[in-house]
């Protein structure tokens, strides 16, 4: 079978919104349709050009994307699917659109994430019998080798435990995260990416995006004293949030113009021990580097993770020999949250602001977009961009 060639031609997202806040009345559909809506219109393709959509989602249930298909607008004909692969979903519909493109099957295919947490139903165990109370279910894959009694922050804190990263280094990496969304929001960097669903400010920045100082993150209670290191300040907390991108084919691509593009190069997955699942996005990293042949890692310009803490940012660069500076450019999930299955489509549409919308002679060619999942999984991209 000849694979064929593919691009990401647009990319848009939402601003995320605390649960229970900017978008605590959004049902999923109604948060994701504008965004797909969007990146339409960027792409200056029509909903009836559209063959499939793919949507991430880690809490709805059912078939999400055929509901967010609908609310978009796309004719009942386009053919729609989800992907759970918790906080990779995103980045795996996105992968899979690719790849659907490449096989020939499709030509144009709208693909990302979409979490609406504070609208998402609950989930509740089943007693074993009649005289038991219902428990609710939390967000986490379970895992059968961690201690049922041991606290899912204690799992948390063996990352920094086994690295050695004490309380205050973690939370000056999470102030520089804060710090290099301001500049990004200051420098408009976020403009042309976030779409506000409702005409005001609040719609348009990223509602935990603020600028606390050291001081702040240093009164911070841990979550597991007296000794734990993780905090609300160095760790990235749910949040509601779509994101999606149009893929097209090269022929749609030439008949578009040959607009600027991101191409996928190389993806790989990869699993490790739950109780080891901070080290997950590392481990992704580790294969997608030797699936590529020789190729120059000093040529990746910018690195985005939806980074569970700071510790995690921390774990990647040092074990990997990353410079902190591209790693996360403008901000990480520390600053702005992490919308669970939307959380690796954010992270490619923040590539393709960095590597396409705001492109310059001198500006980087290839960037990578990296996550963790529940369970103990790692996911990571390599994208060029093209024109």
């Amino acid at each position: 079978m000849t694979v064929a060639s593919s691009y990401i031609v647009a990319a848009r997202r939402s601003a995320l919104g605390r649960v229970g806040g900017l978008h605590r009345n959004r049902r999923l559909a109604d948060l994701a349709a504008p965004i797909v809506e969007a990146v339409l219109a960027d792409a200056k393709l029509m909903p009836g050009d559209v063959d499939e959509l793919i949507a991430g989602n880690a809490t709805e249930g059912g078939n999400p994307a055929r509901l967010i298909s609908l609310a978009a607008g796309l004719p009942d004909t386009v053919a729609a699917l989800s992907i759970d692969r918790q906080c990779a979903s995103g980045l795996d519909a996105i992968i899979a659109a690719v790849r659907l493109v490449q096989s020939g099957e499709a030509e144009i295919v709208v693909a990302g994430g979409a979490e609406s947490l504070s609208t998402a139903p609950w989930r509740i165990a089943r007693p074993r019998n009649l005289y038991q109370t219902p428990r609710f279910l939390t967000l986490d894959a379970g895992s059968s080798d961690v201690p049922e009694d041991a606290a899912l922050r204690e799992v948390s804190e063996l990352l920094p435990r086994r690295r050695g990263f004490d309380r205050w280094r973690q939370d000056k990496v999470a102030l520089r995260s804060h710090e290099k969304a301001e500049e990004a929001r200051e420098a408009r960097r976020f403009v042309g990416e976030i779409v506000p669903l409702r005409a005001n400010a609040d719609e348009a920045r990223d509602q935990s995006s603020t600028s606390p100082g050291l001081d702040d993150l240093e009164d911070m209670a841990p979550f597991a004293p007296p000794d734990g290191t993780l905090t609300p300040g160095n760790t990235s907390s749910p949040h509601d949030g779509a994101a999606f991108v149009v893929v097209v084919s090269g022929r749609i691509w030439s008949k578009l113009g040959k607009p600027s593009a991101l191409r996928l190069v190389a993806a790989a997955a990869v699993g490790v021990a739950p109780k080891n699942e901070g080290e997950a996005p590392i481990e992704a990293m580790t294969k997608l580097y030797g699936q590529l042949n020789g190729f120059n890692r000093d040529q990746i310009g910018v690195l985005e993770i939806s980074e569970s803490s700071s510790a995690q940012e921390l774990a990647l660069a040092q074990s990997l020999d990353i410079d902190p500076e591209r790693i996360n450019p403008d901000g990480g999930a520390v600053a702005r949250g992490h919308p669970l299955g939307a959380a690796g489509a954010v992270l490619v549409v923040r590539l393709f602001s960095r590597l396409v919308r705001a492109k310059s002679a001198d500006g980087p060619r290839y960037g990578v977009a990296t996550l963790g999942a529940a369970g103990g999984l790692g996911l990571a991209a390599l994208f060029e961009s093209v024109s």
